[in-house]
């Protein structure tokens, strides 16, 4: 026992400065977006009324910051790089007194272990300004230099010396989106300050200063009056103020949800849902509005130190605001949201739709309440022009769209033979019974087969896409009238991003210059959908979809999932005959691209047991 005290070393060893930074970084800098957010917080809280963004490859290889906030001093210019070196706080209890944005001293000083970082900064009172030029942690350079008063700090090559982080980045257009979140953030939460944003030598926006809804329509084109409600709420808790969007325009996709707590982005899927409470038997669970909520509340009350990105809050009492945010969002979309009420022309009108009215629609009393713009969608179904025919030739319409459609146009593949099934028996086999539009049911050699209907074309148009994808595109299936659609920037990145792989699966998708495009075609079996809403829905499954699955995968699941008929869907005797071809023909059959089996076989002795079980 002494002799092994007396050879055993000390192995507990201080780190040195540049690897603790390095591993700081690893929690503070988790991308380029994450480099974009600190520097765009420090100029906010230098006091910069204007601040321009430039980025290069998704940041990768370029960041750069310029703003006419107040500057630093020389010491400033040198100490701010240390790390836990900040101005905000001189003790623990100043945290929880904090109003400024960054406050731990960490950022700078992570940014500058993993990267080539140049800054220039100048104070008004002084005649020189200051450039220090730094490089993994160690100061290359530092002279004087002469600047207008602000910041400038470039950022360049980031995780140069540590490739493995470097690996793990995405590629530029997801890496850019991520700034373009931050870059919207920032802009947000501080419309009286001017930002400008340019990508790849080329001006994305130009904000002005001004109030919270001129920002709001500069980024995504919404107007205060026509397409906004106005928050405005003081309690004894918080005071709320913002806007949140009109249910109509709703969207199929994430990202047009704010929450700010002090003027800082917070994400709080609890409060989140208050605000979704407020929609409730509005919209569907499809759909998602926009709204940009402001909490002005007592730092006392709240915890903004328990995250390195400092996105996440703790609030002393969560479920006070909850209700607050959920009675708010109510109260607007109450208040500006007429819904349509409808009131028969007597108990038996449902039965009396073929004679013509007396009275038009819009001198009933009762329907006065109907807002405009739903008289004017629905004006031409007023009892004057219904007919049964029309009606006729509607239900024959949604039944077309309820069918399985072209399975593919090419002709089936000798089927994969299967263990312990005949397919042979299946594919010559006429006796197709569908079961309540779910299930395909026929007989086998030794027993019966029963088909999913919607996992099984889920499982044939997934086939269908992959091979799209890699070899024969699909031809597009033209629309009469042209549609133009417009998204937010991080989408419409997305969307420029994934043209090439949705061309090759049917749909004719050209840019119209900034982030509006115009659909010409979409592919045969979704040619029902509304245009705008299909692409905002392959847009939010793209960004949902694991990261395990290929690029091709991962699209040609989404339209898979998309296209595919649902439950409930009748067939006829040729669709379903069609769909268990094309089913047997595609080499794995047995489960459904979201996770479904396909089909089950029963052999003549499971169905003796299945019967013959005790009740």
């Amino acid at each position: 026992m002494y002799f092994a005290k007396e050879f055993m070393s000390d192995i507990i060893k201080l780190l040195p400065d540049h690897v603790a930074n390095q591993i700081a970084a690893g929690e503070v800098i988790q991308r380029p977006a994450s480099v974009v957010k600190e520097l765009l917080d420090n100029a906010v809280d230098a006091g910069a009324t204007q601040i321009d963004l430039i980025i290069k490859e998704g940041g990768k290889t370029l960041i750069q910051v310029f703003d006419n906030g107040t500057g630093m001093s020389v010491t400033d210019a040198r100490m701010c790089w240390e790390r836990h070196a900040t101005s905000k706080i001189k003790s623990a209890e100043d945290i929880y007194a904090i109003k400024t944005m960054g406050f731990r001293g960490e950022a700078l000083a992570s940014i500058a272990s993993v990267a080539q970082v140049e800054m220039r900064t100048k104070q008004q009172q002084d005649n020189l300004g200051t450039m220090i030029l730094i490089e993994g942690s160690r100061v290359i350079k530092q002279e004087s230099i002469t600047m207008l008063t602000g910041t400038q700090i470039t950022v360049k090559n980031l995780f140069y010396n540590i490739p493995a982080r470097r690996n793990f980045l995405k590629s530029n257009p997801v890496e850019t989106r991520h700034i373009f979140d931050e870059f919207t953030r920032a802009a947000l939460s501080n419309p009286h300050i001017a930002f400008t944003l340019t990508n790849q030598k080329e001006m994305v926006y130009d904000l002005k200063s001004g109030d919270l809804s001129r920002r709001i329509f500069e980024l995504f084109g919404y107007e205060k009056n026509k397409d906004l409600l106005p928050l405005n709420e003081e309690t004894t808790i918080a005071n709320i103020s913002g806007f949140v969007g009109k249910p109509e325009n709703a969207k199929k996709t994430r990202g047009e949800q704010f929450f700010f707590v002090n003027n800082r982005y917070i994400k709080d899927a609890y409060l989140n849902h208050a605000m979704m409470a407020g929609y409730d038997q509005i919209i569907s669970k499809e759909q998602f509005p926009f709204y940009l909520v402001n909490i002005d509340i007592n730092p006392q009350h709240i915890d903004v130190n328990v995250h390195p990105t400092k996105t996440e809050i703790k609030f002393d009492d969560e479920k006070s605001l909850y209700q607050i945010l959920r009675a708010v969002c109510k109260k607007a979309v109450g208040e500006h949201y007429h819904v349509p009420i409808y009131t028969p022309m007597s108990d038996d009108g449902f039965l009396q739709l073929n004679q013509p009215s007396n009275q038009p629609l819009g001198n009933n009393d009762n329907r006065s309440q109907v807002s405009p713009s739903y008289k004017n969608e629905h004006q031409h179904f007023s009892t004057h022009q219904t007919q049964q025919k029309d009606w006729q030739a509607l239900f024959q319409l949604m039944q077309k769209e309820e069918t399985i459609g072209d399975m593919g146009g090419k002709k089936v593949r000798p089927p994969q033979e299967l263990p312990g099934l005949e397919t042979s028996d299946v594919l010559h086999s006429r006796l197709l019974i569908n079961l309540h539009g779910i299930f395909i049911l026929t007989t086998i050699k030794n027993g019966i087969i029963l088909i999913d209907i919607s996992a099984a074309h889920e499982r044939v148009l997934f086939s269908k896409y992959m091979d799209a994808l890699q070899n024969q595109p699909i031809a597009s299936q033209q629309i009469l009238f042209p549609k133009t659609v417009s998204f937010s920037s991080p989408d419409a990145s997305l969307l420029r991003d994934l043209l090439a792989d949705i061309r090759a699966l049917g749909f004719d998708v050209n840019e119209l210059g900034g982030n509006t495009f115009s659909v010409n075609g979409v592919p045969a079996e979704l040619n029902h959908y509304n245009e705008q809403h299909l692409l905002e829905e392959v847009l939010e499954l793209y960004k949902q979809q694991t990261q395990q699955d290929t690029r091709h995968q991962r699209i040609a699941k989404i339209l898979a999932q998309r296209a595919a008929v649902k439950p409930g869907t009748k067939l006829n005797q040729d669709e379903m005959s069609l769909l268990t071809d094309e089913l047997f023909a595609c080499v794995d059959n047995k489960v459904s691209p979201s996770g479904k089996s396909c089909f089950k076989n029963l052999s003549i002795e499971d169905l003796y047991k299945l019967i013959n079980q005790p009740q």
